[in-house]
């Protein structure tokens, strides 16, 4: 058996009009596509692990905005040196403040104070005093570390030692225990 001719169908061939035919078909999806715009893919991102955000870092209080329980009389309270850290391990720094009197003429005696910030305020107040100007000391050095407060204070062994020359020299580090900051000589720690 021969195999049968098949007869060739009209649609095989290629013309022209074909091709035109086909540009413009393929023209109009394309601007037809421009103007109908899909949405935008709305596919959600997979969840991954749970993590939680940082707290906002709470800045620790400004010395600048408190006033100090201490008299100066006519000159104002200037702070000397300052230091802040999480002392009482809620979270939130407090800031240690080294303040004295401006005086124009001596050395006038420090203060040490520790400044927080009220839970719904922003105002800073002083929470705890932990040198009284009135101990007659100046602080030299002074630290906030590790939720300790360090120091050296600098005093009189009598009243008869003049103002200008402290005579004693002694390291202190106050933290926080059980709702009151705790003074204590750090080890190897000497008196001159």
């Amino acid at each position: 058996m021969q195999p049968s001719a098949v007869p060739e169908l009209a649609h095989t061939h290629t013309r022209p009009i074909h091709w035109v035919a086909t540009a413009t078909a393929l023209a109009g999806v394309v601007a037809l596509s421009s103007v109908l715009d899909p949405d935008a893919a709305t596919a959600a991102p997979t969840p991954g692990p749970h993590t939680k955000s940082a707290p906002a870092r709470i800045a620790p209080p400004d010395p600048a905005a408190v006033e100090f329980p201490l008299d100066c009389g006519r000159v104002k309270a200037v702070v000397e040196k300052k230091a802040s850290g999480d002392l009482d391990g809620d979270g939130h720094p407090e800031t240690v403040a080294v303040v004295h009197c401006d005086a124009p003429m001596g050395t006038p005696p420090d203060g040490v104070y520790v400044l927080t910030r009220i839970a719904d305020s922003a105002e800073p107040r002083v929470v705890a005093t932990l040198v009284d100007p009135e101990d007659r000391t100046n602080v030299d050095g002074f630290a906030v570390r590790d939720g300790e407060v360090t120091a050296a204070l600098l005093g009189y062994s009598s009243a008869d030692v003049p103002s200008c020359c402290p005579d004693v020299r002694e390291s202190v580090k106050w933290r926080w225990e059980d709702g009151a900051f705790v003074r204590s000589v750090p080890s190897g720690a000497r008196s001159v």
